[in-house]
């Protein structure tokens, strides 16, 4: 038990939102999948990578570790990492953020409706009150 592995696993406390998921941003589109787990697996086992195929994910990627540390290490030592002349940006992936990122915009989405109906509202009225004046 005197490994470096059964070391770091004790008497080390991580921060919440460390978990084995991690969100990389900035990749080089032409990236393969077998590059990723060259890449990411110096790091721990990697359970799945998925690579953003779509116009809007292009250039993005979720890479699940078997173990949270590995995941950890792979953050420490890959935000900022240079791929094809593209640095790396490494997250945790937080699906309570994205979520609160969605309502927030749902939201704004929400009151910009709800001042255009006060604006058309407040026009109905101001049309209507100059012309009962003549």
């Amino acid at each position: 038990m005197d490994t470096y592995s059964g070391r770091r696993h004790t008497n080390s406390r991580l921060p919440p939102e460390v978990n084995r998921i991690l969100y990389v941003r900035n990749l080089p589109f032409k990236i393969t999948g077998e590059e990723m787990y060259d890449i990411f697996g110096k790091y721990g086992a990697v359970h799945q990578i998925r690579l953003g195929d779509k116009k809007d994910t292009r250039g993005t990627a979720f890479v699940v570790y078997e173990d949270i540390y590995d995941a950890k290490a792979a953050v420490d030592h890959l935000s900022g990492f240079n791929v094809c002349g593209r640095y790396l940006v490494v997250l945790y992936y937080q699906p309570e953020k994205i979520k609160r990122k969605a309502d927030t915009e749902q939201k704004k989405r929400e009151i910009e409706e709800l001042r255009r109906q006060i604006q058309a509202k407040k026009a109905a009225l101001e049309g209507g009150d100059s012309g009962g004046d003549s």
